[in-house]
Protein backbone atom coordinates (compact mmCIF):
# COMPACT_ATOMS: atom_id res chain seq x y z
CA UNK A 1 0.00 0.00 0.00
CA UNK A 2 1.02 3.56 -0.96
CA UNK A 3 0.12 5.71 2.39
CA UNK A 4 0.33 9.04 1.93
CA UNK A 5 0.99 9.12 -2.17
CA UNK A 6 -1.08 10.94 -3.95
CA UNK A 7 -3.08 10.29 -7.43
CA UNK A 8 -1.65 13.09 -8.73
CA UNK A 9 1.93 11.70 -8.20
CA UNK A 10 0.84 8.73 -10.55
CA UNK A 11 -0.57 10.95 -12.88
CA UNK A 12 2.28 13.20 -13.61
CA UNK A 13 4.46 10.77 -15.05
CA UNK A 14 2.27 9.55 -17.48
CA UNK A 15 0.91 12.69 -18.54
CA UNK A 16 4.27 13.80 -19.51
CA UNK A 17 5.20 10.90 -20.83
CA UNK A 18 2.89 11.17 -23.35
CA UNK A 19 3.64 15.00 -24.30
CA UNK A 20 7.18 13.89 -24.97
CA UNK A 21 6.01 11.06 -27.49
CA UNK A 22 3.94 13.68 -29.37
CA UNK A 23 6.57 16.17 -29.46
CA UNK A 24 9.06 13.58 -30.15
CA UNK A 25 11.54 14.60 -27.40
CA UNK A 26 11.28 11.73 -25.16
CA UNK A 27 14.34 10.38 -23.60
CA UNK A 28 14.93 8.26 -26.13
CA UNK A 29 18.90 7.68 -26.11
CA UNK A 30 20.50 9.12 -29.43
CA UNK A 31 19.76 7.25 -32.78
CA UNK A 32 22.56 4.65 -34.10
CA UNK A 33 23.68 4.54 -37.80
CA UNK A 34 23.02 1.06 -38.79
CA UNK A 35 26.47 -0.66 -39.15
CA UNK A 36 25.92 -1.84 -43.17
CA UNK A 37 25.42 1.94 -44.35
CA UNK A 38 27.46 2.92 -46.99
CA UNK A 39 30.49 4.48 -45.75
CA UNK A 40 30.36 7.16 -47.95
CA UNK A 41 26.99 8.40 -46.78
CA UNK A 42 27.81 8.55 -42.76
CA UNK A 43 28.95 11.96 -42.62
CA UNK A 44 26.05 13.11 -44.35
CA UNK A 45 23.54 10.63 -41.95
CA UNK A 46 25.24 11.80 -38.92
CA UNK A 47 24.85 15.25 -39.95
CA UNK A 48 20.99 14.64 -40.70
CA UNK A 49 20.47 13.04 -36.64
CA UNK A 50 22.46 16.32 -35.36
CA UNK A 51 20.18 18.47 -37.06
CA UNK A 52 16.89 16.66 -36.51
CA UNK A 53 17.87 16.23 -33.16
CA UNK A 54 18.66 20.25 -32.62
CA UNK A 55 14.71 20.44 -34.52
CA UNK A 56 12.76 18.23 -32.80
CA UNK A 57 14.69 15.74 -30.75
CA UNK A 58 15.82 12.25 -30.72
CA UNK A 59 12.65 10.39 -31.40
CA UNK A 60 12.21 12.40 -34.10
CA UNK A 61 15.78 11.50 -35.41
CA UNK A 62 15.35 7.82 -34.95
CA UNK A 63 12.11 7.90 -37.44
CA UNK A 64 14.85 9.59 -39.93
CA UNK A 65 17.30 6.82 -39.35
CA UNK A 66 14.45 4.43 -39.68
CA UNK A 67 13.20 5.95 -43.26
CA UNK A 68 17.18 5.56 -44.26
CA UNK A 69 17.20 1.62 -43.66
CA UNK A 70 15.12 1.12 -46.43
CA UNK A 71 17.17 1.40 -49.18
CA UNK A 72 20.24 0.08 -47.44
CA UNK A 73 21.53 -2.77 -49.60
CA UNK A 74 19.02 -1.97 -52.68
CA UNK A 75 20.34 -2.21 -55.94
CA UNK A 76 20.94 0.68 -58.05
CA UNK A 77 21.69 2.96 -54.77
CA UNK A 78 24.82 3.28 -54.73
CA UNK A 79 26.77 5.72 -52.49
CA UNK A 80 26.49 9.20 -53.79
CA UNK A 81 22.39 8.11 -54.39
CA UNK A 82 22.30 7.26 -50.68
CA UNK A 83 23.94 10.38 -49.53
CA UNK A 84 21.51 12.35 -51.21
CA UNK A 85 18.54 10.72 -49.46
CA UNK A 86 20.13 11.04 -46.70
CA UNK A 87 20.91 14.63 -47.23
CA UNK A 88 17.54 15.77 -48.81
CA UNK A 89 15.53 14.05 -46.54
CA UNK A 90 17.25 15.82 -43.59
CA UNK A 91 16.31 18.92 -45.32
CA UNK A 92 13.19 17.97 -45.90
CA UNK A 93 12.17 16.77 -42.01
CA UNK A 94 13.45 19.95 -41.31
CA UNK A 95 10.76 22.27 -42.94
CA UNK A 96 10.78 26.10 -42.32
CA UNK A 97 8.03 26.66 -40.32
CA UNK A 98 7.84 29.78 -37.39
CA UNK A 99 9.04 27.48 -34.42
CA UNK A 100 12.13 26.80 -36.82
CA UNK A 101 12.69 30.43 -37.77
CA UNK A 102 12.74 31.10 -33.88
CA UNK A 103 14.57 28.08 -33.50
CA UNK A 104 17.52 29.38 -35.73
CA UNK A 105 16.93 33.16 -34.05
CA UNK A 106 17.81 31.74 -30.82
CA UNK A 107 20.64 29.54 -31.74
CA UNK A 108 22.27 32.96 -33.08
CA UNK A 109 22.91 34.08 -29.13
CA UNK A 110 24.55 30.41 -28.12
CA UNK A 111 27.48 31.43 -30.37
CA UNK A 112 28.30 33.89 -28.63
CA UNK A 113 28.53 37.70 -29.08
CA UNK A 114 26.70 39.17 -32.32
CA UNK A 115 25.17 42.26 -33.39
CA UNK A 116 21.63 42.21 -32.95
CA UNK A 117 19.67 41.97 -36.45
CA UNK A 118 15.63 41.41 -37.15
CA UNK A 119 15.03 38.59 -39.49
CA UNK A 120 11.61 39.58 -41.63
CA UNK A 121 9.96 36.61 -42.90
CA UNK A 122 6.82 36.74 -45.49
CA UNK A 123 4.82 33.64 -44.78
CA UNK A 124 0.96 33.14 -46.00
CA UNK A 125 -1.93 33.01 -43.26
CA UNK A 126 -2.18 28.97 -43.75
CA UNK A 127 1.30 28.68 -42.32
CA UNK A 128 0.31 29.75 -39.15
CA UNK A 129 -3.03 28.16 -39.29
CA UNK A 130 -1.21 24.83 -39.55
CA UNK A 131 0.43 25.19 -36.74
CA UNK A 132 -2.44 24.05 -34.64
CA UNK A 133 -3.68 20.55 -34.78
CA UNK A 134 -5.33 19.57 -37.48
CA UNK A 135 -8.29 18.94 -35.85
CA UNK A 136 -8.07 22.80 -35.17
CA UNK A 137 -6.87 23.79 -38.06
CA UNK A 138 -9.15 21.98 -41.07
CA UNK A 139 -12.22 23.73 -39.82
CA UNK A 140 -10.54 26.95 -39.76
CA UNK A 141 -8.24 26.58 -43.50
CA UNK A 142 -12.00 26.07 -44.64
CA UNK A 143 -13.00 29.13 -43.45
CA UNK A 144 -9.87 30.56 -44.82
CA UNK A 145 -10.80 29.20 -48.20
CA UNK A 146 -13.76 30.75 -47.78
CA UNK A 147 -12.75 34.19 -47.21
CA UNK A 148 -10.44 34.18 -49.64
CA UNK A 149 -7.88 34.72 -47.28
CA UNK A 150 -6.06 31.53 -47.38
CA UNK A 151 -3.06 33.16 -49.02
CA UNK A 152 -3.27 36.19 -47.38
CA UNK A 153 -0.06 37.97 -46.41
CA UNK A 154 1.12 37.35 -42.92
CA UNK A 155 4.97 39.73 -41.79
CA UNK A 156 6.60 38.19 -39.35
CA UNK A 157 9.85 39.92 -37.44
CA UNK A 158 12.28 37.63 -35.44
CA UNK A 159 14.69 39.65 -33.05
CA UNK A 160 16.92 39.24 -30.04
CA UNK A 161 16.98 42.74 -30.07
CA UNK A 162 15.02 43.25 -26.56
CA UNK A 163 14.41 41.31 -23.66
CA UNK A 164 10.71 41.14 -25.01
CA UNK A 165 11.57 40.07 -27.94
CA UNK A 166 13.71 37.02 -26.67
CA UNK A 167 10.61 36.13 -24.74
CA UNK A 168 8.24 35.99 -27.64
CA UNK A 169 11.08 34.04 -29.35
CA UNK A 170 11.62 31.51 -26.46
CA UNK A 171 7.43 30.82 -26.22
CA UNK A 172 7.48 30.36 -30.30
CA UNK A 173 10.34 27.94 -29.93
CA UNK A 174 8.76 26.19 -27.16
CA UNK A 175 5.85 25.18 -29.00
CA UNK A 176 7.81 22.92 -31.39
CA UNK A 177 6.71 20.21 -28.49
CA UNK A 178 3.11 20.28 -30.25
CA UNK A 179 4.65 20.29 -33.58
CA UNK A 180 4.39 16.58 -34.51
CA UNK A 181 0.63 16.82 -33.75
CA UNK A 182 0.14 20.01 -36.35
CA UNK A 183 -1.69 19.62 -39.22
CA UNK A 184 1.37 21.04 -41.47
CA UNK A 185 3.56 18.11 -39.78
CA UNK A 186 0.67 15.73 -41.01
CA UNK A 187 1.07 17.38 -44.46
CA UNK A 188 4.68 17.21 -44.66
CA UNK A 189 4.95 13.56 -43.38
CA UNK A 190 2.71 12.59 -46.59
CA UNK A 191 5.12 14.75 -48.88
CA UNK A 192 8.18 12.88 -47.53
CA UNK A 193 6.50 9.13 -47.76
CA UNK A 194 4.91 10.14 -51.09
CA UNK A 195 8.70 11.34 -52.25
CA UNK A 196 10.40 7.66 -50.99
CA UNK A 197 7.69 5.88 -52.09
CA UNK A 198 8.36 7.42 -55.98
CA UNK A 199 11.98 6.18 -55.44
CA UNK A 200 11.17 2.84 -54.27
CA UNK A 201 9.03 2.60 -57.77
CA UNK A 202 12.01 4.16 -59.55
CA UNK A 203 14.05 1.73 -58.35
CA UNK A 204 11.50 -1.59 -59.27
CA UNK A 205 10.55 0.37 -62.87
CA UNK A 206 13.33 2.70 -64.30
CA UNK A 207 16.70 1.90 -62.00
CA UNK A 208 18.61 4.52 -64.22
CA UNK A 209 16.41 7.29 -63.25
CA UNK A 210 16.88 7.07 -59.55
CA UNK A 211 18.82 10.16 -59.07
CA UNK A 212 16.54 12.43 -60.85
CA UNK A 213 13.64 11.26 -58.65
CA UNK A 214 15.62 11.77 -55.48
CA UNK A 215 17.04 15.00 -56.57
CA UNK A 216 13.45 16.45 -57.24
CA UNK A 217 13.21 17.18 -53.11
CA UNK A 218 15.90 19.95 -53.92
CA UNK A 219 12.67 21.80 -55.40
CA UNK A 220 10.98 21.88 -52.56
CA UNK A 221 12.08 24.06 -50.05
CA UNK A 222 11.32 27.98 -48.55
CA UNK A 223 8.42 29.48 -47.07
CA UNK A 224 5.38 31.74 -48.20
CA UNK A 225 4.98 32.20 -51.61
CA UNK A 226 8.29 30.67 -52.49
CA UNK A 227 7.62 26.96 -50.44
CA UNK A 228 3.58 27.38 -52.18
CA UNK A 229 5.42 27.28 -55.95
CA UNK A 230 7.85 24.94 -55.37
CA UNK A 231 5.38 22.01 -54.11
CA UNK A 232 2.78 22.93 -57.16
CA UNK A 233 5.53 22.30 -58.90
CA UNK A 234 6.58 19.30 -57.65
CA UNK A 235 3.62 17.40 -57.76
CA UNK A 236 2.77 18.80 -61.70
CA UNK A 237 6.04 17.13 -62.33
CA UNK A 238 5.25 14.11 -60.37
CA UNK A 239 1.38 13.57 -60.80
CA UNK A 240 1.73 14.18 -64.88
CA UNK A 241 5.42 13.04 -65.55
CA UNK A 242 6.58 10.46 -63.05
CA UNK A 243 4.30 8.69 -61.64
CA UNK A 244 2.38 7.98 -65.03
CA UNK A 245 5.28 6.84 -66.26
CA UNK A 246 5.56 4.32 -63.36
CA UNK A 247 1.94 3.02 -63.92
CA UNK A 248 2.40 2.78 -67.75
CA UNK A 249 -0.14 5.82 -68.86
CA UNK A 250 3.17 7.54 -70.14
CA UNK A 251 5.65 5.02 -71.89
CA UNK A 252 9.10 7.51 -71.41
CA UNK A 253 12.08 4.96 -71.47
CA UNK A 254 14.38 8.26 -70.02
CA UNK A 255 12.61 9.34 -67.24
CA UNK A 256 15.73 10.66 -65.80
CA UNK A 257 16.46 13.01 -69.02
CA UNK A 258 12.51 14.03 -68.58
CA UNK A 259 12.20 15.06 -65.05
CA UNK A 260 15.71 17.43 -66.08
CA UNK A 261 13.89 18.72 -68.98
CA UNK A 262 10.71 19.68 -67.00
CA UNK A 263 12.53 20.96 -64.07
CA UNK A 264 14.56 23.20 -66.36
CA UNK A 265 11.11 24.70 -67.81
CA UNK A 266 9.69 25.54 -63.94
CA UNK A 267 9.74 29.42 -63.68
CA UNK A 268 8.21 31.68 -60.82
CA UNK A 269 4.51 31.83 -62.70
CA UNK A 270 1.47 30.35 -60.66
CA UNK A 271 0.31 29.30 -63.86
CA UNK A 272 2.98 26.84 -64.51
CA UNK A 273 2.28 27.51 -68.28
CA UNK A 274 5.55 26.93 -69.20
CA UNK A 275 6.22 23.49 -66.71
CA UNK A 276 2.36 22.40 -68.47
CA UNK A 277 3.39 23.09 -71.96
CA UNK A 278 6.86 21.16 -71.45
CA UNK A 279 5.16 18.28 -69.62
CA UNK A 280 2.48 18.13 -72.69
CA UNK A 281 5.01 17.91 -74.97
CA UNK A 282 6.90 15.07 -73.45
CA UNK A 283 4.03 13.14 -72.72
CA UNK A 284 3.12 13.61 -76.47
CA UNK A 285 6.54 12.50 -77.42
CA UNK A 286 5.94 9.17 -75.22
CA UNK A 287 2.90 8.58 -76.28
CA UNK A 288 0.66 9.20 -73.06
CA UNK A 289 -1.98 6.83 -72.60
CA UNK A 290 -4.70 9.23 -71.10
CA UNK A 291 -7.20 6.46 -70.37
CA UNK A 292 -4.73 4.73 -67.91
CA UNK A 293 -3.81 8.27 -66.28
CA UNK A 294 -4.98 8.62 -62.76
Amino acid sequence: MNFGRSKTADVLPAIRLMFAKVSGESNNPIPTLPADMPENARLVAVDGVKRLIDYQGPGYAQLYVDRLRRFIGRRNIDDKVFADIARLMAARMAYDDPLRMAQLKLAEIRKGPHVSSIDVRKLYLDELTSLLPKRGADPMIRVLDYLGWRRLPVTMRFSTASGFRLRCLRILASLRRWRLSSLRYANERVWVERWLHMIDRSLAKQPAAVAAVVSTAEMVQGYGAAYAQNLRDWNLIIDHLVKPTFDGAVLCPDLGAAIAEARAAVEHDPRQDSLKRVIAGLRERTGADDRRAD
